[in-house]
């Protein structure tokens, strides 16, 4: 639910009343709030239905990126080898779901420093994808391309969509992310490259540009425990909408994500701010001091309401 804990103004008299919760997953961005669609109408402000878009094309980015560093932590972490079958999927990953993986040079081949590898997920058929387990449901191919070089500090992974979608949305374009390791530390830090488009079953198109760098700030010493990590999150991105509107979201704290959230059935982001500009105006969406709970408070025109957000 949506609570108001400051006045209203009048210029957002008649939008409020009609501002709906609106469920956000992994990572989701919720943006300006309000009740009509017409852009030239609402003299910049977001409507409910394209903060709505927003968060949609989050959790597909979260899970995707989710998919994909965790087949490429399989390859670098299982010795060159990776002797596991083809069709199974990655059976260390986050995401209990249905797929095949193929991987060229094939499973069981041992691979060199300098080997190009090719991996081809793919979820279900024309009879129906598959659920993830946070319940989203995605069908197609991701094809991810990547140089085997064990030793390197900064590999770059490469991937891309064929025919894929994410709860019916279906998502075009080029993605990378660079996977640097801190000298001394040998800690990851993800540099997520993003330039998509999301096509939404309405056949309105929304095109996404920008950057995500994620840290991981607690537990890289319990590899085999991923309960117990934490990641700080910074970056910025547009978001392009059919009228060619542009939205411009930007972290201004570091977000900050707990794994172990997920034990209590609560969003596992927890802490942060990110300002949404858009025409002249602004808000603010801040997660939070830390706490596993689904809340977070909105701001708009010096007006602050409380969100609730999560699955």
């Amino acid at each position: 639910m949506i609570k108001q804990v400051s006045p209203k103004p009048k210029l957002l008299k008649t939008t409020i009343m009609k501002t709906k919760i609106l469920a956000l997953g992994f990572f989701a961005i919720l943006s300006i709030v309000s009740c009509n669609r017409d852009d030239k109408e609402t003299n910049g402000v977001i409507t409910a239905d394209e903060a709505s878009v927003n968060s949609k094309i989050d959790i597909a980015s979260d899970d995707v990126t989710e998919i994909v560093e965790s087949e490429f932590n399989e390859t670098q972490n299982n010795a060159a080898i990776e002797n596991r079958s083809s069709g199974s999927f990655s059976p260390s990953s986050r995401l209990l779901i249905c797929a095949t993986v193929t991987r060229v040079p094939a499973f069981g081949t041992q691979l060199t420093p300098g080997t190009e590898v090719t991996k081809t997920i793919t979820f279900g058929n024309e009879n129906g994808g598959c659920t993830l387990a946070n319940g989203n449901v995605v069908q197609g191919t991701i094809i991810i391309t990547f140089t085997y070089q064990p030793t390197a500090t900064s590999p770059t992974i490469n991937y891309e969509f064929v025919n894929f979608f994410h709860n019916q949305i279906e998502l075009n374009g080029n993605r990378t992310f660079t996977r640097t390791l801190a000298a001394q530390t040998l800690i990851p830090t993800v540099v997520m490259n993003m330039n998509m488009t999301a096509t939404f079953p309405d056949g309105r198109i929304f095109t996404r540009v920008g950057t995500r760098t994620r840290t991981i700030i607690a537990g890289f010493d319990t590899p085999a425990i991923w309960i117990d990590d934490r990641y700080q999150v910074t970056g910025s991105w547009t978001t392009t909408f059919p009228n060619t509107t542009i939205q411009t979201s930007t972290i201004t704290t570091p977000l900050t994500v707990r794994m172990s959230c997920r034990e209590v059935n609560k969003p596992l982001l927890v802490q942060g701010v990110i300002t949404f500009q858009r025409n002249g105006n602004s808000a603010t969406l801040d997660y939070g001091t830390g706490e596993c709970d689904n809340l977070a408070v909105f701001t708009i025109n010096g007006n602050s309401y409380n969100i609730v957000i999560g699955n």
